[in-house]
């Protein structure tokens, strides 16, 4: 782990959890796994506050634990699930897209508290939404609950794993730790509750501590509330699958502005059709035909059967090849292979010879990956030495290795500007330089020198400049908060008294009065505070985006053979 994800892990879980919290996952960040008593001797913290830490950090799936042999648990921070922290907002947004406000705050509250029953979750995000409907309305919970379930059957959340039921008649002795598992048909299979309510809004501050108290004697007296129905059925938010959803967004993103807008819209059909069925680290989507296609084109594209051949076989052609092609007309059978179980037993259901006129092959996700990240080098390399070094660069990307005389030649650029161009890319690790000899004694004369662009290493570098901005960007508001504390503190304070007189029903005047405590230069600072931190939050997620990209490409190269 380099210091640019640790120092990016602490702050995110600073900002998130808290300094306790922080400190824990600092130390299991540095240290690898541990047993709580060292934990406890390398924070210097009570044992009370590490486990309520480190229950936080598994409630929200940060760290993970393992019985060793002896008995003892270990303790294991999950670097790459706290840098999931960064993509909330776009979690969070994209459930707004595609399911409005109830899966936005479904998939909020899920990402809040890391996991909770349907039925709670329901019954909180009704009550958000009454709160922000007129007086006299209020959300039904049947609304929400239909909002959840079709988030299970997208796949965009699921169960979280659970204790299997021990056999009652065994007398072995508990484990120190218990073993959470699901079956994987039993992921998304919501549990049939018949949630009737609507959602409450908040009471006064009086009735507040007239129910508390209530509680609280209840509580006294034994006397507890019902056992939910779904007791016991925690659920998650799907990260993997949100990210295929993100690279699928990118996908179409690129082939409209290669091609056009008909054809992207042609490719997302391809990805929403085979989405559910398509395992987020499969190479390809499930093979479809251009009936399928044909049948499932939104209802606005009113484009001919041959007219959307022709895309399919502009798409196959494509040297990016977005879309591949394994078939003809008539009879053509389903022959690429996929890599994944799932599709496999798709594909042997539909191994039979059809009748179709064309057909599809699956979109080659790693390419298309390949095709997206060095669209982002070469974008970056533009931006940092100018469009004479990104010719270079795509040069290099195309002819694989040169010399510099060749590079000058084929870039059309002179010698003395191409070679500062090459060194200048190669002090930045964006391109490197391979030695191959003539003779064993490597004599410089008797060698030849050439520029290539290693595209693993270069995403790799950026990746981590990326984390670096990141990190600077959260210290930098930081900053512009702690500075600006005081002032926060006061606007906070009259926005209270200006929301209480309003509810009492005060005079205009009177709030005249009150919204006149913060003068007209601290409004002005407050406006260039704001102004900033969005800026600082753009700047993040623009960023973010970015990190996507290169993190998809790099785990891609990886998991291939």
């Amino acid at each position: 782990m380099t210091q640019a994800e640790l120092r990016l892990c602490s702050l995110l879980l600073q900002e998130h959890f808290g300094e306790i919290v922080e400190k824990v996952g600092n130390s299991l960040l540095r240290t690898g796994p541990r047993p709580l008593r060292l934990l406890v001797g390398d924070t210097g913290l009570l044992p009370d506050q590490v486990k309520k830490a480190l229950c936080v950090l598994i409630q929200h799936s940060l760290v993970r634990y393992e019985v060793q042999p002896r008995g003892s648990v270990e303790y294991e921070a999950r670097s790459e699930r706290i840098l999931r922290i960064l993509r909330y907002p776009r979690y969070i947004y994209t459930a707004k897209t595609l399911y409005g406000d109830p899966g936005e705050l479904l998939v909020e509250e899920l990402l809040l508290h890391g996991h909770l029953p349907m039925s709670c979750a329901v019954a909180r995000v009704a009550d958000r939404l009454t709160e922000t409907m007129e007086d006299g309305k209020t959300m039904d919970y049947t609304e929400v609950s239909s909002t959840f379930v079709r988030l299970a059957d997208t796949h965009f959340i699921q169960r979280c794993p659970v204790v299997p039921e021990s056999p009652r008649s065994s007398k072995a002795p508990p484990a120190p730790a218990p073993a959470l598992a699901i079956a994987e048909k039993d992921m998304y299979v919501v549990p049939r509750l018949s949630l009737v309510g609507k959602g409450k809004r908040r009471h006064s501050c009086d009735e507040e501590e007239e129910g508390e108290s209530k509680a609280k004697r209840q509580k006294k007296e034994g006397g507890s509330s019902e056992t939910p129905p779904d007791d016991g059925i925690y659920w998650q938010v799907n990260l993997e699958r949100f990210h295929q959803h993100f690279r699928a967004q990118a996908l179409v993103s690129a082939v409209a502005s290669r091609m056009d807008q008909t054809s992207s819209e042609v490719v997302r059909t391809m990805l929403r059709m085979s989405e559910v069925t398509t395992a987020s680290g499969a190479s390809h989507t499930q093979p479809l035909s251009s009936n399928e296609i044909f049948r499932s084109l939104p209802a606005g594209y009113n484009i001919g059967k041959q007219v959307l051949d022709q895309y399919l076989a502009l798409l196959a052609d494509d040297p990016l090849e977005f879309v591949g092609k394994s078939g003809d007309s008539g009879g053509g059978t389903y022959t690429v292979s996929i890599l994944c179980e799932e599709l496999g037993v798709l594909n042997q259901k539909h191994s039979q010879p059809l009748e179709l006129s064309f057909t599809s092959a699956p979109t080659d996700l790693h390419k298309a990956l390949v095709s997206l990240a060095t669209a982002t080098l070469e974008s970056i390399v533009e931006e940092s030495f100018g469009s004479r070094c990104a010719r270079i660069f795509r040069l290099l990307l195309r002819k694989k290795h040169l010399e510099q005389k060749q590079v000058e030649d084929f870039a059309m650029i002179p010698a003395k500007e191409a070679k500062d161009m090459l060194y200048r890319m190669l002090s930045e690790n964006l391109v490197s330089l391979q030695e191959i000899p003539k003779t064993p004694d490597h004599a410089p004369s008797r060698t030849f020198y050439l520029y290539t662009v290693n595209v693993m290493a270069a995403a790799r570098m950026l990746l981590h400049r990326c984390y670096k901005s990141v990190a600077n960007l959260m210290e930098r508001r930081q900053h512009e908060m702690r500075e600006n504390k005081r002032l926060l503190e006061k606007s906070q304070r009259v926005e209270a008294i200006l929301a209480s007189m309003q509810a009492t029903g005060a005079e205009a005047a009177q709030l005249h009065e009150v919204e006149e405590m913060i003068t007209g230069p601290e409004r002005q600072q407050l406006e260039n505070l704001k102004r900033n931190v969005n800026k600082i939050d753009a700047s993040e997620n623009q960023v973010d985006e970015t990190i996507f990209v290169l993190e998809s490409f790099i785990e891609s190269t990886m998991k291939r053979p």
